[in-house]
């Protein structure tokens, strides 16, 4: 299952679009309802994607 399914499956009753954008360099940036919840390039490594599951339903 992708991350973009798992983050559905689990908070569809509060999700209207889901956008995971890569890019050149290794960019990773999960963005839910227009807003930037994880950057790779920020953190320098790809989310635990449990933890960004969970994290974004609080």
């Amino acid at each position: 299952m992708s991350l973009a399914d798992k983050l559905y499956d689990v908070h569809q009753a509060n999700i209207d679009s889901i956008q995971l954008i890569t890019g050149s360099g290794g960019v990773f940036e999960v963005t839910v309802n227009g807003e930037k919840v994880y950057s790779k390039k920020e953190t320098g490594s790809f989310p635990d994607e449990e933890k960004l599951v969970a994290d974004i339903g609080k």
